[in-house]
């Protein structure tokens, strides 16, 4: 057997045994988290009257718009869907300025997380970077077809901003 043919071999085989273990380590990861149960990660786009949510499946993968709520019923929501989903974490968006520095509803916003902290004080909050998350949200409202009047929809805006917030999470996570 020539030299050219043996490293073709060993090549081969190199590349089966890594996908393999690449496999093997996708598996253990599902399933330990299967096993942990983890819990879901639960995304908050806080508005002045309305406030976006979106949710992770329970393996913390997949980000899907949930649902919006009106701000001031938003404690009694969370309340209600912590008591029926195991939730982990609160993601809350950080509204900024270009320059860095905390936009005028980052005012609004801190009253609420320290009501939430003493409400619901065993899931913790984290907070996420949420500049140019509502122009994300109406370019893929209009990427996904919906036409004027749909666009319009407030409400849809907010959740699906809420998503993005959740998904750039996950992805930087």
């Amino acid at each position: 057997m020539s030299l050219f043919k043996i490293q073709k071999r060993i090549s081969t085989n190199l590349l089966i045994i890594f996908s393999l273990i690449y496999t093997i380590k996708s598996i253990n990861y599902i399933f330990a988290k299967i096993v942990y149960r983890l819990g879901r990660i639960l995304a908050i786009d806080f508005g002045k009257k309305r406030t976006g949510i979106a949710v992770t499946d329970e393996l913390q993968i997949i980000a899907s718009g949930l649902t919006t709520v009106n701000t001031g019923e938003l404690i009694l929501f969370l309340k209600d869907y912590v008591s029926k989903e195991k939730v982990d974490l609160f993601l809350v968006g950080k509204p900024k300025q270009m320059d860095n520095t905390d936009s005028e509803s980052e005012a609004l916003i801190l009253p609420f997380l320290t009501k939430l902290s003493k409400q619901i004080p065993k899931i913790p909050v984290h907070r996420v970077d949420e500049r140019f998350t509502s122009k994300m949200a109406f370019q893929t409202m209009i990427d996904g077809g919906l036409n004027k009047n749909q666009r319009r929809n407030k409400a849809l805006v907010d959740e699906i901003s809420a998503t993005i917030i959740l998904q750039s999470y996950l992805y930087n996570k």
